[in-house]
């Protein structure tokens, strides 16, 4: 049996694992995005009968499952924590777990029914979603004291394979699906999690493999420190998952609501559901911009601590669905404004995103206890599936007899906007309380 690194080397460089790492993460986060970015658009245009006619959704139904398994994904963290620091380690996990995620992949592109989506999509939020924690946390482990001050860079490099794989599948898989139909759409993002598998276990004598924690992980979990922590966290997400309840409407209402506009911007004709790889690009622009020049800024005025970044994202998000409700008044008018506005909405929420995501990933993994590090980033990933659940909670509950949403237009938006708005001001008054205890794990000799 192979014996792997089971600790970090005290060592000020940087660790030989992480582009296996980073690269798996662009395959998987193609494969994923590619999937999710059609979804709404295939339930409502393309989901057929067993018989061979069409099945369609209408838009406040796709919405409501679009969010209800938005809301699994995020939800079955729990179980790959569960699975890797109690059992089976990050590894192990990642891998078994990644195995389901491709079937899943493969049920979406051989049958396009509710059968077919329901089988896919569940596999999908179980690979999808067990993998998750154990990837973050899996990044987090490579490190150890002398060379922790790199966390932040590796995290933003981490932040940046996501978007760049989010950006190439946001285009592609619309024209797929557009030109070649769902099985192919579908099928390509299933290929590219399965090489995202392959690299990731091709990078396996290079890892850092944190042992499970057994025992030890049910003990300290359980303990005093353990239970403090997933309480002052647990606060803190549950404000979070307001800012996913809106962010994720992204492949959902954004997208129904571009399909009212023009689509015609800077000289190219736009799939309403293209316009989502706006935000991959400006995430991949605006790190960088954040870290050098925003943050150094505001550092001038006050001390720019992971919680105030976070606050502040959260009253930018609630900024963004002001100019979506906008956007909707003038459609409400039977103008047809540019899809342009709904870039305007994208840079502000993307900015938003800088602002919660990166820094809740980051500040997640320092946080928590050294044996619970994916049990708390399932903890927050939580907070995703809980704002999803909302969001398919108010759809289904809007949704009218006749396909008419009882809450339609400029009100559905100001709704969320209000919503964001006053959670943003709960959150500063708890998060001024917050004392933080920082954990990394121990190095060898």
């Amino acid at each position: 049996m192979t014996t792997y690194r089971s600790a970090p080397e005290a060592t000020t460089g940087m660790p030989p694992g992480i582009p296996y790492i980073v690269a798996n993460e662009a395959a998987e986060r193609f494969s994923y995005y590619g999937m999710r970015t059609i979804l709404v658009v295939f339930m409502t245009q393309h989901l057929m009968a067993a018989d061979g006619s069409r099945d369609l959704m209408g838009e406040a139904e796709a919405k409501g499952y679009y969010h209800l398994f938005s809301s699994a994904v995020y939800f079955f963290p729990l179980l790959g924590a569960l699975l890797s620091d109690g059992f089976f380690g990050k590894y192990r996990t990642i891998i078994a777990l990644s195995m389901v995620y491709c079937l899943g992949h493969l049920a979406l592109a051989l049958d396009d029914t509710r059968i077919g989506l329901a089988a896919g999509l569940t596999l999908i939020a179980i690979g999808s979603g067990g993998i998750k924690p154990c990837v973050s946390a899996h990044v987090g482990d490579q490190f150890g004291a002398t060379n922790g001050r790199l966390l932040p860079k590796v995290f933003g490099w981490f932040y940046f394979a996501i978007n760049l794989g989010a950006f190439v599948s946001t285009l592609l898989t619309p024209w797929l699906l557009v030109h070649v139909g769902p099985h192919v759409a579908f099928g390509v993002p299933g290929a590219l999690m399965l090489l995202a598998t392959v690299a990731f276990w091709t990078g396996r004598n290079t890892f850092v493999h944190v042992p499970a924690g057994g025992v030890g992980f049910i003990r300290e979990a359980l303990s005093g420190e353990g239970l403090r922590a997933l309480a002052r966290l647990g606060v803190l997400y549950a404000f979070v998952a307001m800012f996913w309840s809106l962010f994720d409407q992204t492949g959902s209402a954004w997208v129904l609501q571009a399909n009212h506009m023009n689509l015609h911007f800077m000289g190219f004709e736009w799939l309403p559901s293209q316009v989502q790889a706006v935000n991959p690009i400006l995430v991949m622009g605006l790190i960088p911009v954040f870290t050098y020049g925003v943050y150094p800024l505001l550092g001038r005025m006050f001390a720019v601590t992971a919680l105030r970044k976070i606050g502040l994202g959260l009253f930018v998000a609630a900024a963004s669905f002001l100019i979506s409700a906008w956007i909707e008044t003038r459609i409400g008018s039977g103008e047809m404004p540019s899809i342009g506005w709904q870039f305007v909405a994208y840079i502000v929420l993307t900015a938003a995103e800088v602002m919660v995501s990166i820094t809740c990933l980051e500040f997640s993994y320092t946080q928590s206890p050294r044996k619970m590090k994916s049990l708390v980033m399932a903890l927050f990933l939580m907070s995703v599936s809980l704002g999803n659940l909302f969001t398919s909670g108010v759809n289904f509950v809007i949704a009218g007899e006749q396909g008419e949403p009882m809450l339609q237009g400029a009100s559905y938006y100001l709704f969320f906007a209000g919503l964001m708005f006053v959670t943003a001001i709960l959150f500063a008054a708890v998060a001024s309380r917050y004392r933080e205890v920082t954990y990394l794990q121990e190095e060898t000799g």
